[in-house]
């Protein structure tokens, strides 16, 4: 009674701290298994990543689920898929076996995709990434609030000719340049066609891209 709660009515306060006295002197614990299946919780939540616990990029996400989990009490168990299917739909298969709270399905990069087979057993929440078919609850980042911010800081510096140069095939770079074009919107600006360049990731890309941009344009003229 005293351990979960349900001392109150049944034993006295003077019953209840002899009791608890006793424990931490014999240094007993409660067995979390059995509460969880008194309870039906196990104060765990499962995490399943594809790169993410390999990468330098994700610790933020990582820790914020740790430690909001801390503070409620709860514990993450995290699984990284590697990108490999069988392995994510296993990694779900487990821990429903191991009977978790609830699921994390957290993405290295903002897209669309095929969640693993078990996910609708449980309550899931999406980070990062978005479902291929259907609707779930996610967080992803705002970036088209961080393109709008990001063409605001330009605009109100002075700048009204404004190019972007960026991957535009992915869910997180047309974002962006929703949001940059809402910022030119709201300060009657027009963006130049020719000025929205698409580039891959990389450093090399994008200073091709910036080349595009520039050339053929005379100094005076340019972004």
């Amino acid at each position: 009674f005293v351990f979960n709660g349900r001392a109150e009515g049944n034993l006295s306060a003077a019953t209840q701290d002899r009791i608890r006295k006793a424990a931490e002197q014999l240094d007993y614990r409660p067995n979390a298994v059995a509460r969880g299946l008194r309870r039906r919780r196990t104060a765990v939540i499962g995490l399943v990543t594809d790169h993410i616990a390999s990468s330098p990029f994700a610790g933020a996400l990582l820790r914020g689920a740790m430690e909001t989990a801390w503070n409620e009490e709860h514990l993450v168990l995290t699984v990284d898929s590697t990108g490999d299917p069988a392995k994510e739909e296993a990694a779900v298969a487990e821990l429903l076996d191991r009977r978790v709270d609830g699921i994390i399905y957290a993405a290295m990069s903002l897209h669309r995709t095929r969640l693993p087979q078990g996910l609708d057993r449980t309550f899931t929440v999406l980070a990062n990434c978005l479902p291929e078919n259907g609707s779930r609850a996610a967080v992803i980042p705002a970036e088209r609030a961080g393109g709008r911010a990001a063409a605001r800081l330009l605009i109100d510096a002075g700048h009204r000719r404004i190019a972007l140069v960026g991957g535009m095939g992915d869910i997180a770079s047309s974002e962006r340049l929703r949001g940059l074009r809402d910022a030119a919107r709201g300060a009657g600006l027009e963006l130049r066609k020719d000025w929205i360049v698409r580039s891959g990731g990389e450093i090399s890309a994008g200073y091709d891209g910036a080349l595009k941009v520039l050339d053929g344009v005379a100094s005076q003229e340019r972004p």
